[in-house]
Parts: structure tokens; sequence; C-alpha cells
């Protein structure tokens, strides 16, 4: 297990309140079964209920999201005729449906019929904003009892309750990058520096603030990455997924970022101690 001699710390905490929308830095979050708190718990679906990304929906980059009191705003980058739209961390449950995410499906909480609206003309086809609910349980790779014990939470995250990257290892790629790419194309939640780059590839069990943690896998990284999120384009030469792919490709899959389980609850703050081990 490398790490280089400096101190490890946990140097960002970002939660990203819609799935596949843009984050925002805290200064401290509290943890919880899913995740850190408020992070993925809402979710953009289309009338079929079926998730939406940025895989298939580039322009989702272009709405930016603001911290609010007791919640958040949505802009769009380049509609100003769009007024900001506020939305609560948390919905009621007036409304509830199914929606599917990957292969689950999952109980959740409708969202205000003005967010639809928003939603739905920002992105030019009709959509709803969902919410999941602590009464609503999405288990993490269920058929991988080995890797994740029974139980074991996520939210409308991908797949995992944590992303963890390291500021060494993205600086080892902007390095061999004409045009350097910015933490945002990974979409982490614990940011970390003093590890000597690619080290986190080879973590396990370690300890943020003396909270017991686990590094399960490498994060397989798709087209996002090659998103600018200011301006929605795809990069033409399909950076930094090609130069990733020259040293982070072990299998079938370009791996950037780990994927982490934690503790069911707990409390994060900017700076600190992360140990391994």
């Amino acid at each position: 297990m490398s790490a280089s001699s400096a101190p490890l710390t946990l140097t960002s905490l970002v939660i990203y309140p819609v799935k596949s929308l843009g984050g925002i830095s805290v200064p401290a979050a509290e943890l919880t079964p899913q995740g850190l708190r408020h992070d993925r718990r809402w979710l953009i679906v289309d009338e079929h209920n079926r998730f939406l990304t940025q895989r298939e929906h580039a322009s989702m980059a272009l709405l930016a999201v603001e911290a609010a009191h007791n919640g958040f705003l949505l802009r769009h980058h380049q509609r100003p005729e769009l007024l900001p739209l506020y939305i609560p961390f948390e919905a009621t449950s007036d409304k509830t449906l199914f929606v599917s995410i990957w292969d689950d499906m999952v109980f959740a909480w409708r969202g205000t019929p003005a967010a639809d609206e928003w939603l739905s003309e920002a992105l030019g086809q009709p959509c709803k904003l969902v919410y999941m609910s602590d009464m609503a349980r999405r288990e993490v790779e269920p058929d991988q009892p080995e890797l994740n014990p029974a139980g074991t939470l996520v939210s409308f995250a991908d797949g995992y309750p944590y992303l963890l990257a390291t500021e060494e290892s993205l600086a080892k790629l902007n390095e061999q990058l004409a045009e350097p790419v910015p933490m945002n194309r990974f979409r982490p939640n614990l940011i970390v520096r003093g590890a000597l780059a690619d080290a986190e590839l080879q973590w396990t069990d370690f300890q943020i603030n003396g909270q017991a943690f686990r590094s399960v896998r490498g994060c397989g990284r798709c087209v996002v990455v090659t998103i600018d999120q200011a301006t929605a384009q795809k990069n033409a030469a399909s950076e930094p997924l090609r130069t990733l792919a020259t040293y982070r490709k072990p299998a079938s899959k370009v791996l950037f970022g780990q994927n982490v389980t934690g503790p069911l609850t707990g409390r994060l703050q900017v700076g600190d101690a992360v140990v391994l081990g």
C-alpha cells in the first residue's frame, strides 16, 4: 500500500444534489447510509420514469447547481430567460412512483410540477424530478456480497455511496494533456491530497477523521469525462478518456477515482486527516 511521506488530507467535499447535474463544494457534511447527506437524492427521469444522465444528454451539464437556504438553485448557463429554480434538499411524500436507474427499480417521491416544467423546458424533452427518501432502499451490488456486506446502500449515484479521487492523480493526468481538465469532470465526493499519483488504486481500508471507509474498486469512466461542464461540448479527441486509457485500463474499463463505502453515520469536514490501514 504505497503513499507519499506527506500526510494525507481531505481537501474537498462535494455533493451533487441532482444526479448528473453540477456539484456544490461544502466545508463539512454529514454521513448517511447512502453517502453524504443530500448527495444524489434527486433524479431527473423521462416520461417512462427512466433516469437521465449526461451520457445521453450532454446538455444536462449546462444546468448549474448553487447552494441556497435549506436547498439549492438550478440555473441554465446559456439561457438567462429561464429564471433560477429553487429546490429544497428534501421532498414531501404527496405523490410517489417507481423509477428505474440501471437495473434497479426504486421507490421515489415526486417533486413539484414547477420543477418538472422548468426541467422539461431546459432539457427540451418531457421529464420529471424525483426524490429518494430515507424510506427507499437501493443496495450496492447485492449480487456481490464478497465485496459489499448485505444491506450496503447507495443513493441515485451510479453504484457506490462515495467516489474518491486524489489531487496528485489528476495532476499526473493533466501533465499529459494538451488542455488540462478540472476535477469536476470526474465528479468525486471526497478529494484527497498527499498521496503518490495513482496510489489510491491500491487502497483498501482507510479512515477519515477516525471513521472507517473502504475502497472497493476503481471507478470505470465513460463519455461524461469528455464533456466540458461549462459548455456541454464533448472533446473531439475523446480526451481525457483517450489518455487515461494508455495507463489506467487494467482490463475492459478505463479507471479514475475509487468507489468507496463508509460508516452509516458520522461527519466529515475539509482538513480531516486520512489514514491508510
